[in-house]
């Protein structure tokens, strides 16, 4: 069996950025304890991660990169933006580098972070933490196995190797 559309993944992983220089910062890193398990094909996973690891057996090992424009996109200067001090009233004054959680004028969740705290705002990156960032990725596939008609339904993996029944 290799990994195709509509089947649980699980594999492991160490994930590091690479600078201009190729050196490498640990950002994650998970082994058999915490794999990650996920629906292949559905979405949950940048592209680029998923076409690179399309085709790999239980027990295959891969080291592949991923370039900012494959992965999270650049650094958008815009996506910074002023909170006015008052929304802070009742939670107080956030330090900086908290991460908030804030919807926009469509409903849509994000998060943002914390760059600055002046008298009368506070200044929000709201870019992804991993926007800008040349992603390198060692994985082991560690399983695979055909997705339930439930987690076909639902998107995504449920169980001891997925997110739980919802």
């Amino acid at each position: 069996m290799t990994v195709e559309k509509n089947q649980v993944v699980t594999l492991s992983y160490t994930l590091n950025s690479l600078d201009s220089e190729g050196n490498k910062t640990l950002i994650e890193e998970t082994n058999q304890d915490n794999a990650l398990s996920f629906l292949y094909g559905a979405g949950m996973m940048i592209p680029k991660f998923e076409e690179e690891i399309s085709g790999l057996s239980a027990g295959d090992k891969k080291s592949f990169v991923i370039l900012p424009d494959e992965g999270y996109g650049e650094i958008n200067q815009n996506a910074v933006t002023a909170l006015p001090m008052d929304m802070f009233k009742e939670s107080g004054e956030p330090p900086v580098g908290a991460v908030l959680p804030l919807q926009d004028q469509n409903g849509n969740q994000l998060h943002g972070v914390v760059t600055a705290v002046e008298a009368d705002q506070v200044l929000v990156d709201l870019n992804h933490p991993m926007a800008g960032k040349t992603l390198a990725f060692d994985i082991e596939i560690l399983a695979l196995r055909e997705a339930t008609e439930e987690e076909l339904a639902h998107g995504h993996a449920h169980g001891a190797d997925g997110h739980g029944a919802h």
